[in-house]
């Protein structure tokens, strides 16, 4: 059995060799083009040339039996003069006695003058041309202009009326006074066409040489040009190649001159930049999460272990009261991070049915536990608020908002719900100590309390605010903390959904 390797491809790999390739092909068939116009061109031009050495034949000829004079057999091009009344033609050449005119006209003669002549109405010469079949020859030579099967020729032709000449001219010519003179003119196109051929074929050849010379520099030059506008690329490769995912910090040098390498050189610095960012967000969120997940336990295990060590000595309801604290504190990270790592994961997504953030929210303010600290929770709203979203979701974005404030209002709570265009406005208002303006954006980064809030022994975990931005970001929508003089208000723009109704 004979094993067969892979297929090669004739069209090479490299892109300088690509390039060089297509720029070659591309003026090979221009070239190609280029010399079929002029073979064309030459063939046309040559057949006019033909046209207008037999008009000039003709003119000649018209002009000597007009004067009396029997035109001579050598001409440039065959031609036959004949009359009404002979049989045998006045006059031939160039060609015509390879048919023997002598005895007999090869082409037809023409009607009798009309009687009197018709007046002159001063209009230029003009003569006519139509297709004319020559008689074909039996005995022909290889030489003759016609050929053994003669063949259809376009044929000039123009009439002299006998009664315009002298009677001297007439006779002369061999014509009687009523007869009327027809002169025609074979026109040949391949004898002008045997002379473009000999110049096409030169043409042909030089065209040649100079096509092949013309796409080896053209797929040289190609190849070199495209080899040092490629270098940059190259060097960008070579760096990018470096970059692990473990030291990102690798930029590319962007070219001075402003071009598409220029492009993306940039392009590549903000994706390593975007790399860099990332891989020390992920390390930032291992270090808190093992930090946040290590107080717990260690308060956990060092009650855990007191107890064990001394337990005649051991307030156990207390021991297990404080267990199970920092176990639920535990369950609640651990939930946290999984949403968080669900939310980092999927795709925005929208409920079947829109949903009532206005009942929503007053379902959450009648139900929220609000023994443990003396607090007022109120919820404004005037209508129904639709948006599209999953009513999940929303309840965990509203109860962290609800948790936020709780945990820093003095006295109250006040949730507000607008429809205001095509938003759905909600706000979250408590008349605590309030947020820099300077923590403005940084309260929603993943792990970052304040120091107040550190302080509390209900602290959260800071990861509340954050799971609310990522939410309203997965249903359109944004998450901002606004300016107030007193306290913090959270705001809440989700796009709202047309009710059935308005549908």
């Amino acid at each position: 059995m004979n094993a067969t390797g892979p297929r090669r491809r004739w069209w090479p790999g490299s892109v300088r060799a690509r390039t060089a390739l297509a720029a070659a092909s591309t003026a090979a068939v221009i070239l190609v083009g280029i010399g079929w116009w002029v073979h064309r061109d030459v063939y046309r031009e040559s057949t006019q040339i033909a046209e207008g050495q037999a008009q000039e034949q003709l003119l000649a000829l018209v002009d000597q039996l007009e004067e009396g004079v029997v035109p001579v057999r050598r001409s440039p091009v065959p031609y036959e003069v004949v009359a009404t009344g002979r049989r045998a033609a006045v006059a031939y050449g160039g060609g015509m006695e390879e048919l023997d005119p002598g005895t007999r006209h090869v082409l037809p003669a023409p009607p009798k003058a009309e009687l009197p002549a018709p007046p002159d109405d001063g209009a230029a010469w003009g003569y006519t041309t139509i297709p004319m079949r020559i008689p074909a020859r039996h005995d022909s030579e290889p030489w003759d202009r016609f050929g053994k099967d003669g063949g259809t020729y376009p044929v000039m032709y123009d009439d002299v009326r006998a009664d315009e000449l002298s009677s001297a001219r007439a006779a002369a010519l061999g014509v009687t006074a009523d007869a009327q003179l027809r002169v025609y003119v074979v026109v040949l196109p391949h004898a002008g066409a045997d002379i473009a051929e000999t110049i096409t074929e030169a043409t042909d050849r030089r065209l040649l040489r100079a096509g092949l010379v013309s796409l080896v520099l053209i797929a040289a030059v190609t190849y070199f040009a495209v080899r040092i506008a490629l270098r940059p690329v190259e060097a960008i490769r070579v760096l990018t190649a470096s970059v692990t995912a473990s030291d990102p910090r690798e930029r590319v040098t962007i070219p001075a001159a402003g071009h598409e390498i220029t492009a993306l050189a940039t392009t590549i610095n903000t994706t390593l930049q975007r790399l860099d960012n990332a891989a020390a967000q992920q390390r930032r969120f291992v270090a808190d999460a093992a930090h946040e997940l290590r107080s717990p336990l260690t308060t956990l295990l060092a009650s855990l272990e007191v107890a064990l060590a001394y337990p005649e000595r051991t307030d156990w309801p207390a021991a297990a009261t404080t267990a199970a604290r920092q176990t639920r504190r535990l369950q609640a990270l651990t939930e946290d991070l999984l949403l968080l790592a669900r939310l980092d994961t999927r795709t925005p997504t929208t409920g079947p049915d829109p949903v009532d953030l206005a009942a929503l929210a007053s379902q959450l303010t009648e139900q929220y536990p609000l023994a443990e600290r003396p607090l007022t929770l109120t919820c404004d709203s005037t209508a129904p608020a639709h948006a599209h979203g999953i009513p999940d979701e929303y309840e965990r974005l509203l109860r962290n908002l609800i948790d936020n404030a709780a945990r820093h209002a003095a006295h109250r709570i006040q949730i507000t719900i607008r429809n205001q265009d095509a938003w759905v406005v909600l706000t979250v208002h408590d008349d605590g100590p309030g947020v820099p303006a300077e923590d403005a954006e940084r309260i929603f980064e993943r792990f970052v309390r304040l120091d107040d809030a550190r302080s509390r022994d209900d602290g959260g975990t800071g990861l509340g605010l954050a799971i609310a931005r990522d939410l309203a970001h997965r249903h359109q929508g944004t998450l901002t903390l606004t300016p107030r003089t007193l306290g913090a208000c959270f705001e809440l723009r989700i796009p709202q959904a047309p009710t059935s109704a308005e549908k």
